[in-house]
Protein backbone atom coordinates (compact mmCIF):
# COMPACT_ATOMS: atom_id res chain seq x y z
CA UNK A 1 0.00 0.00 0.00
CA UNK A 2 1.37 3.42 -0.91
CA UNK A 3 1.46 5.92 2.06
CA UNK A 4 1.64 8.94 -0.47
CA UNK A 5 -0.70 11.60 0.87
CA UNK A 6 -3.08 13.55 -1.99
CA UNK A 7 -3.03 17.35 -1.84
CA UNK A 8 -6.31 18.19 0.42
CA UNK A 9 -7.91 20.02 -2.56
CA UNK A 10 -7.37 16.94 -4.80
CA UNK A 11 -9.14 14.63 -2.29
CA UNK A 12 -12.16 12.99 -3.43
CA UNK A 13 -14.16 14.40 -0.90
CA UNK A 14 -12.70 18.12 -2.39
CA UNK A 15 -13.52 16.82 -5.73
CA UNK A 16 -16.95 16.02 -5.09
CA UNK A 17 -17.66 19.02 -3.43
CA UNK A 18 -16.59 21.42 -6.43
CA UNK A 19 -18.67 18.80 -9.06
CA UNK A 20 -21.18 19.08 -6.96
CA UNK A 21 -21.41 22.88 -7.05
CA UNK A 22 -20.69 22.88 -10.82
CA UNK A 23 -23.20 20.20 -11.67
CA UNK A 24 -25.53 22.43 -9.78
CA UNK A 25 -24.91 25.72 -11.67
CA UNK A 26 -23.97 24.00 -15.23
CA UNK A 27 -26.32 21.01 -15.84
CA UNK A 28 -28.44 20.66 -19.49
CA UNK A 29 -31.66 18.94 -20.10
CA UNK A 30 -31.33 17.62 -23.80
CA UNK A 31 -34.42 17.97 -24.47
CA UNK A 32 -34.87 21.48 -24.42
CA UNK A 33 -31.46 22.29 -24.96
CA UNK A 34 -31.47 20.61 -28.58
CA UNK A 35 -33.27 21.35 -31.22
CA UNK A 36 -34.37 17.90 -32.49
CA UNK A 37 -36.85 19.23 -34.62
CA UNK A 38 -34.63 20.96 -36.95
CA UNK A 39 -34.42 19.26 -40.14
CA UNK A 40 -30.84 17.95 -41.29
CA UNK A 41 -28.35 19.84 -43.51
CA UNK A 42 -27.86 18.82 -46.86
CA UNK A 43 -24.44 17.08 -47.80
CA UNK A 44 -23.17 17.90 -44.06
CA UNK A 45 -20.89 15.26 -42.32
CA UNK A 46 -22.23 13.69 -39.91
CA UNK A 47 -18.75 13.34 -38.50
CA UNK A 48 -15.47 14.71 -39.21
CA UNK A 49 -13.85 12.67 -42.50
CA UNK A 50 -10.42 12.66 -40.86
CA UNK A 51 -11.51 10.46 -37.89
CA UNK A 52 -13.74 7.96 -40.05
CA UNK A 53 -12.49 4.59 -40.54
CA UNK A 54 -11.79 4.21 -43.84
CA UNK A 55 -10.42 7.27 -44.49
CA UNK A 56 -7.07 7.42 -46.44
CA UNK A 57 -7.22 4.20 -47.77
CA UNK A 58 -7.72 2.64 -51.44
CA UNK A 59 -11.42 2.36 -50.79
CA UNK A 60 -11.79 5.32 -49.88
CA UNK A 61 -10.26 6.91 -53.10
CA UNK A 62 -12.87 4.96 -54.73
CA UNK A 63 -15.28 6.53 -52.68
CA UNK A 64 -18.01 9.06 -53.83
CA UNK A 65 -18.56 12.17 -51.77
CA UNK A 66 -22.33 10.48 -51.48
CA UNK A 67 -20.99 7.02 -49.78
CA UNK A 68 -18.49 8.75 -47.49
CA UNK A 69 -21.26 11.15 -46.13
CA UNK A 70 -23.46 8.12 -45.75
CA UNK A 71 -20.31 6.36 -43.62
CA UNK A 72 -19.88 9.22 -41.54
CA UNK A 73 -23.70 8.58 -40.66
CA UNK A 74 -23.30 5.23 -40.13
CA UNK A 75 -19.98 5.96 -37.95
CA UNK A 76 -21.93 8.80 -36.27
CA UNK A 77 -24.74 6.30 -35.32
CA UNK A 78 -21.89 3.71 -34.38
CA UNK A 79 -20.49 5.86 -31.45
CA UNK A 80 -23.82 6.49 -30.79
CA UNK A 81 -24.96 3.25 -30.17
CA UNK A 82 -22.02 2.07 -28.16
CA UNK A 83 -22.03 4.96 -25.76
CA UNK A 84 -25.80 4.52 -25.54
CA UNK A 85 -24.71 0.90 -24.07
CA UNK A 86 -21.73 1.87 -22.26
CA UNK A 87 -23.15 4.91 -20.37
CA UNK A 88 -25.66 1.82 -19.40
CA UNK A 89 -22.68 -0.27 -17.71
CA UNK A 90 -21.00 2.90 -15.80
CA UNK A 91 -24.45 3.22 -14.39
CA UNK A 92 -24.64 -0.23 -13.15
CA UNK A 93 -20.77 -0.12 -11.68
CA UNK A 94 -21.50 3.12 -10.23
CA UNK A 95 -24.37 1.40 -8.37
CA UNK A 96 -22.38 -1.06 -6.85
CA UNK A 97 -20.10 1.81 -6.00
CA UNK A 98 -22.60 3.02 -4.00
CA UNK A 99 -24.03 -0.10 -2.17
CA UNK A 100 -20.57 -0.65 -1.12
CA UNK A 101 -19.98 2.68 0.86
CA UNK A 102 -21.73 5.29 2.67
CA UNK A 103 -24.51 7.13 1.09
CA UNK A 104 -24.25 10.29 3.10
CA UNK A 105 -21.17 12.31 1.80
CA UNK A 106 -20.37 14.66 -1.19
CA UNK A 107 -18.58 11.39 -3.13
CA UNK A 108 -21.67 9.66 -3.00
CA UNK A 109 -24.39 12.14 -3.69
CA UNK A 110 -22.10 13.00 -6.78
CA UNK A 111 -22.48 9.47 -7.89
CA UNK A 112 -25.93 10.14 -7.80
CA UNK A 113 -25.93 12.82 -9.54
CA UNK A 114 -23.52 11.45 -12.63
CA UNK A 115 -25.51 8.72 -12.64
CA UNK A 116 -29.09 11.51 -13.30
CA UNK A 117 -26.55 12.41 -16.13
CA UNK A 118 -26.08 9.41 -17.54
CA UNK A 119 -29.94 8.67 -17.85
CA UNK A 120 -30.46 12.28 -19.61
CA UNK A 121 -27.26 11.13 -22.32
CA UNK A 122 -28.57 7.70 -22.56
CA UNK A 123 -31.88 9.18 -23.61
CA UNK A 124 -29.84 11.98 -25.69
CA UNK A 125 -28.16 9.35 -27.34
CA UNK A 126 -31.41 6.88 -28.66
CA UNK A 127 -33.19 10.18 -29.61
CA UNK A 128 -30.15 10.92 -32.00
CA UNK A 129 -30.21 7.20 -33.41
CA UNK A 130 -34.00 7.69 -34.03
CA UNK A 131 -32.88 11.29 -35.92
CA UNK A 132 -29.94 9.35 -37.94
CA UNK A 133 -32.32 6.47 -38.84
CA UNK A 134 -29.69 3.40 -39.73
CA UNK A 135 -30.14 0.14 -38.52
CA UNK A 136 -28.76 -0.66 -34.89
CA UNK A 137 -24.57 -1.06 -34.48
CA UNK A 138 -25.17 -3.93 -31.63
CA UNK A 139 -22.38 -4.02 -29.04
CA UNK A 140 -20.92 -7.37 -29.87
CA UNK A 141 -22.11 -10.36 -28.18
CA UNK A 142 -17.98 -10.95 -26.60
CA UNK A 143 -19.03 -7.42 -24.83
CA UNK A 144 -22.02 -7.35 -23.65
CA UNK A 145 -22.42 -11.27 -22.56
CA UNK A 146 -19.21 -11.00 -20.22
CA UNK A 147 -20.29 -8.06 -18.97
CA UNK A 148 -22.50 -9.29 -16.07
CA UNK A 149 -19.84 -11.74 -14.58
CA UNK A 150 -16.88 -10.23 -15.49
CA UNK A 151 -18.50 -6.76 -13.38
CA UNK A 152 -18.27 -8.85 -10.54
CA UNK A 153 -14.38 -8.45 -10.03
CA UNK A 154 -14.74 -5.14 -10.51
CA UNK A 155 -14.07 -2.54 -7.63
CA UNK A 156 -13.08 1.08 -6.70
CA UNK A 157 -10.68 0.97 -9.12
CA UNK A 158 -11.35 -0.53 -12.21
CA UNK A 159 -15.07 0.84 -12.19
CA UNK A 160 -13.34 4.31 -12.32
CA UNK A 161 -10.99 3.02 -15.12
CA UNK A 162 -13.47 1.57 -17.24
CA UNK A 163 -15.37 4.74 -16.73
CA UNK A 164 -12.00 6.45 -17.77
CA UNK A 165 -11.35 3.99 -21.16
CA UNK A 166 -15.03 4.99 -22.68
CA UNK A 167 -15.22 8.86 -21.07
CA UNK A 168 -11.89 9.71 -22.32
CA UNK A 169 -11.97 7.98 -25.76
CA UNK A 170 -14.90 9.96 -26.77
CA UNK A 171 -14.54 12.76 -25.29
CA UNK A 172 -11.45 13.50 -27.37
CA UNK A 173 -13.25 12.48 -30.51
CA UNK A 174 -17.06 14.47 -29.31
CA UNK A 175 -14.79 17.74 -28.64
CA UNK A 176 -13.72 17.91 -32.34
CA UNK A 177 -16.59 16.85 -33.83
CA UNK A 178 -18.30 19.63 -31.67
CA UNK A 179 -16.00 22.55 -33.23
CA UNK A 180 -15.97 20.93 -36.47
CA UNK A 181 -18.15 23.42 -39.02
CA UNK A 182 -18.51 20.74 -41.70
CA UNK A 183 -20.64 18.66 -39.18
CA UNK A 184 -24.16 18.16 -38.63
CA UNK A 185 -25.71 20.62 -36.29
CA UNK A 186 -27.51 18.27 -34.50
CA UNK A 187 -24.47 16.16 -34.05
CA UNK A 188 -22.41 18.87 -32.72
CA UNK A 189 -25.15 20.09 -29.80
CA UNK A 190 -25.24 16.32 -29.13
CA UNK A 191 -21.53 16.64 -28.80
CA UNK A 192 -21.55 20.39 -26.92
CA UNK A 193 -23.33 19.06 -24.17
CA UNK A 194 -22.18 15.75 -23.94
CA UNK A 195 -18.60 16.61 -23.29
CA UNK A 196 -19.72 19.89 -21.24
CA UNK A 197 -20.46 16.91 -18.75
CA UNK A 198 -18.18 14.52 -19.11
CA UNK A 199 -15.65 17.23 -18.34
CA UNK A 200 -17.04 16.69 -14.71
CA UNK A 201 -17.58 12.70 -14.91
CA UNK A 202 -13.63 12.72 -15.91
CA UNK A 203 -13.07 14.80 -13.06
CA UNK A 204 -14.79 12.70 -10.12
CA UNK A 205 -13.23 9.44 -11.99
CA UNK A 206 -9.34 10.66 -12.11
CA UNK A 207 -10.18 11.54 -8.26
CA UNK A 208 -11.44 8.46 -7.38
CA UNK A 209 -9.18 6.11 -9.40
CA UNK A 210 -5.83 8.26 -7.54
CA UNK A 211 -7.38 7.26 -4.07
CA UNK A 212 -8.28 3.88 -5.01
CA UNK A 213 -4.82 2.82 -5.95
CA UNK A 214 -3.22 4.94 -3.40
CA UNK A 215 -5.33 2.47 -0.35
CA UNK A 216 -4.92 -0.81 -2.47
CA UNK A 217 -1.89 -3.54 -1.77
CA UNK A 218 0.91 -4.56 -4.73
CA UNK A 219 -1.06 -7.75 -4.57
CA UNK A 220 -4.47 -5.80 -5.22
CA UNK A 221 -2.79 -3.45 -8.36
CA UNK A 222 -0.87 -6.16 -9.78
CA UNK A 223 -4.30 -7.82 -9.92
CA UNK A 224 -6.28 -4.73 -11.37
CA UNK A 225 -3.15 -3.68 -13.96
CA UNK A 226 -3.77 -6.82 -15.97
CA UNK A 227 -7.90 -6.20 -15.16
CA UNK A 228 -7.79 -2.96 -16.80
CA UNK A 229 -5.62 -3.93 -19.85
CA UNK A 230 -8.42 -6.47 -20.39
CA UNK A 231 -11.29 -4.28 -20.17
CA UNK A 232 -8.96 -1.61 -22.60
CA UNK A 233 -8.27 -4.30 -25.51
CA UNK A 234 -12.24 -5.70 -25.58
CA UNK A 235 -13.79 -2.43 -25.52
CA UNK A 236 -11.94 0.38 -27.67
CA UNK A 237 -12.06 -1.95 -30.44
CA UNK A 238 -15.53 -2.32 -30.80
CA UNK A 239 -15.92 1.02 -29.40
CA UNK A 240 -14.48 2.96 -32.87
CA UNK A 241 -14.77 0.44 -35.00
CA UNK A 242 -18.09 -0.56 -37.17
CA UNK A 243 -19.27 -3.36 -38.83
CA UNK A 244 -22.04 -2.40 -41.46
CA UNK A 245 -19.74 -1.06 -43.67
CA UNK A 246 -21.99 -3.20 -46.11
CA UNK A 247 -24.76 -0.61 -45.58
CA UNK A 248 -22.72 1.65 -47.52
CA UNK A 249 -22.48 -0.59 -50.52
CA UNK A 250 -18.66 -1.90 -49.92
CA UNK A 251 -17.46 -5.06 -49.91
CA UNK A 252 -17.38 -5.97 -46.08
CA UNK A 253 -14.49 -8.02 -45.61
CA UNK A 254 -11.94 -5.55 -47.76
CA UNK A 255 -13.80 -2.73 -45.96
CA UNK A 256 -13.00 -4.30 -42.44
CA UNK A 257 -9.11 -5.08 -43.47
CA UNK A 258 -8.58 -1.61 -44.80
CA UNK A 259 -9.79 -0.08 -41.55
CA UNK A 260 -8.07 -2.54 -39.34
CA UNK A 261 -4.62 -1.82 -41.02
CA UNK A 262 -5.69 1.72 -42.19
CA UNK A 263 -2.75 4.25 -40.62
CA UNK A 264 -5.28 7.32 -40.84
CA UNK A 265 -7.44 5.40 -37.81
CA UNK A 266 -4.62 3.87 -35.75
CA UNK A 267 -3.41 7.62 -35.70
CA UNK A 268 -6.73 8.48 -34.22
CA UNK A 269 -6.62 6.03 -31.96
CA UNK A 270 -3.54 6.91 -29.86
CA UNK A 271 -4.73 10.54 -30.44
CA UNK A 272 -8.20 9.43 -28.73
CA UNK A 273 -5.84 7.50 -25.70
CA UNK A 274 -3.21 10.01 -24.97
CA UNK A 275 -4.61 11.64 -22.23
CA UNK A 276 -5.94 8.44 -20.62
CA UNK A 277 -2.69 6.47 -21.16
CA UNK A 278 -0.66 9.23 -19.65
CA UNK A 279 -2.50 9.28 -16.44
CA UNK A 280 -2.78 5.53 -16.07
CA UNK A 281 0.91 5.51 -16.32
CA UNK A 282 1.53 8.33 -13.70
CA UNK A 283 -1.29 6.26 -11.71
CA UNK A 284 0.97 3.54 -12.12
CA UNK A 285 -1.99 1.23 -13.96
CA UNK A 286 0.34 0.40 -16.58
CA UNK A 287 3.42 -1.11 -16.75
CA UNK A 288 5.30 -2.63 -19.49
CA UNK A 289 3.55 -6.10 -18.54
CA UNK A 290 0.01 -4.66 -19.87
CA UNK A 291 1.55 -3.03 -23.03
CA UNK A 292 0.49 -6.08 -25.12
CA UNK A 293 -3.13 -5.53 -23.75
CA UNK A 294 -2.92 -1.87 -24.34
CA UNK A 295 -1.54 -2.08 -27.66
CA UNK A 296 -4.20 -4.68 -29.04
CA UNK A 297 -6.76 -1.73 -27.48
CA UNK A 298 -5.53 0.70 -30.27
CA UNK A 299 -4.46 3.04 -27.70
CA UNK A 300 -0.66 2.38 -27.08
CA UNK A 301 2.05 2.49 -30.06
Amino acid sequence: MTDQALHPSRSPHAVAQRLLSASAAHSYDPDTEIDWDAPLAADAWFWPPERLTLYGTPLWERMNERQRIELSRHEAAHMAEMGHWFELAIIRLFARYLMARNGLDARAYYALTEMADETRHITMFGRLLTRLDRPPHWVPARVRYPFPLAAALFQDITTFTSALIIEEVLDRLQREAAQDARVQPLVRSVCRLHVSEEARHVSFARAELREAVRLASRGHLARHRTLTALIAAHTVPPLLRPVRYGEVGLPVRTARRQALHNPHHRDTLRWCGEKLVAFLIEVDLIRPAQHHLWRRSGLLA
